[in-house]
């Protein structure tokens, strides 16, 4: 009976992580079904969406405590600095994701997605010095030839790609120093985002044009369902699947990217790489999947299936080790409001009784 459940959960888990990943990469063409918007617009409305989605969704997983409990164990200057530091990284990239395809980056925003796993497993090595398998290590030398390759051969490699592969390291290295949810973290980006974002489309128009385009009425919050879907569906599966088999289904989106960039996009790969860059990057990719599946077959060997026991959002595998003295201190934050509950409780029988007695009294 174990089994058969447990088997009904990685069916679960593997269906839901394939959806999540495709309905990421239906995002990235959003800038073509929402023109006249541009690129620029699309990805205001995009945050304000996804905004408007992720409240609804916390709320529904009633996780606004939690968010608060996180919220109050930052203490220091320096950590809320911290904690403030990867907002405006992260909305550079979501910038980047909807503006690049409407302006003939699409390939070179995908190549970038391809690109920064690898480069998080380097900065997990050096910095945090994680052990590598032998296939991560030839991935990663794959991948290296490929951008050296074409750096020697055509001088350059698109800003687009390197700033997608090198500007998410910094927001998840933060963010992992803090040990911020992944919910509590993206609801403060957009939260600190709106302003800014509210401001661009007003200047742009971009309220405005929702009266030239009707289609937009029903578009605009068809990008908010397909972001609480994927978001959703992204939590499923990390709950579902091991982390090793969670992290290999991840690097579905770039495939997916990289499928709609060549055919709806309809873009080129001359025009943004080499022949031989793809080929080493096609190389890397398939060993790292292959390093993925490998390790969670000894993962089930040796019976240690274990899934995500936090929400995750976006790809990137959570962190090993969270700090003592932030679990100390959510934990602090849940006793308090937990006695802060009963301490009402309290105070509202003894209120009743003193009623009571009082009626009591005059009878």
């Amino acid at each position: 009976m174990t089994t058969i459940t447990a088997m009904g959960s990685m069916t679960k888990g593997t269906i839901a992580a394939v959806l999540s990943n495709l309905l990421y990469s239906i995002l990235f063409l959003f800038g073509l079904f929402l023109q006249p918007l541009s690129g620029t617009q699309v990805a205001a409305w995009r945050l304000v969406m996804m905004l408007m989605s992720l409240v609804i969704l916390v709320t529904l997983l009633k996780q606004w405590q939690h968010t608060f409990d996180y919220l109050k164990t930052l203490k220091s200057p320096k950590e809320w600095l911290i904690f403030l530091l990867p907002t405006p990284i992260l909305g550079a990239q979501m910038w980047l994701f909807m503006w690049g395809p409407v302006n003939g980056l699409g390939l070179d925003v995908t190549l970038g997605y391809f690109l920064y796993p690898l480069v998080m497993i380097v900065i997990g090595r050096f910095f945090y010095h994680e052990s590598m398998s032998l296939l991560q290590w030839l991935a990663t030398g794959f991948a290296v030839l490929g951008i050296f390759y074409e750096v020697v051969a055509y001088g350059s490699i698109s800003w687009a790609t390197m700033f997608v592969c090198l500007g998410y390291p910094p927001y998840y290295l933060m963010r992992r120093k803090l040990a911020v949810p992944p919910i509590t973290g993206l609801l403060s980006d957009l939260v600190l985002l709106l302003p800014i974002v509210i401001a661009i489309l007003i200047q742009s128009d971009g309220l405005t044009m929702l009266s030239a385009a009707p289609k937009l009425w029903y578009l605009l919050p068809l990008l908010g369902i397909i972001s609480t879907g994927a978001m959703s569906l992204t939590m499923s599966a990390s709950r579902y699947l091991p982390v090793s088999l969670f992290g290999t289904l991840c690097y579905l989106e770039p495939v997916f990217l990289f499928i709609f960039s060549l055919t709806i996009l309809s873009a080129h790969a001359e025009e943004s790489g080499s022949t031989i860059m793809y080929a080493m990057l096609f190389v890397a990719l398939v060993l790292m999947v292959i390093d993925g599946a490998r390790g969670y077959l000894e993962r089930k060997r040796a019976n240690r299936l274990h899934g995500y026991h936090e929400p995750q959002i976006a790809t990137f595998p959570p962190r090993r080790r969270i700090k003592k003295n932030r679990i100390k201190g959510v934990l602090a934050a849940h006793r308090f409001h937990k006695i802060k509950r009963y301490q009402q409780k309290i105070n509202k029988i003894e209120k009743k009784l003193e009623r009571l007695g009082a009626s009591e009294k005059t009878q």
